[in-house]
């Protein structure tokens, strides 16, 4: 089950448990996982990291994580953005790479998880 440990992951959420089961989650592929709980934890440290994956909640508790999407996708080219929610939401007008966005309701399985990584 070891995958590409170049990889880099980010996760935005308030959540603590859910990045900590995520982090664990992720731990299989030799990924090296980052867990931020609020967006000024986030940013600007994210473009340090230059992550290749990021798993960005939409209700944190300084902001709405999905208004940062275009920001994202325009610093991080290679980006796959993960957008979560525990609520249905309506995506964010006018992004700037749709193919590169995934959109996740909580609960997330681990049989998607697994379905997402394998790829």
């Amino acid at each position: 089950m070891a995958k590409d440990s170049s990889k880099t992951v980010v996760i935005v959420d308030d959540e603590i448990d859910w990045c900590l089961l995520m982090k664990a989650y992720l731990s299989r592929f030799n990924y090296a996982v980052f867990c931020f709980y609020t967006l000024r934890e986030a940013f600007p440290t994210i473009y340090s990291i230059k992550p290749d994956i990021i798993f960005l909640d939409n209700n944190l508790p300084d902001g709405v994580g999905w208004e940062k999407a275009n920001e994202l996708l325009d610093q991080l080219p290679e980006l796959e953005l993960n957008l979560i929610s525990a609520y249905r939401n309506v995506l964010p007008a006018a992004l700037h790479r749709p193919d590169a966005i995934r959109v996740w309701e909580k609960p997330v399985s681990v049989k998607d998880l697994d379905a997402y990584f394998a790829n």
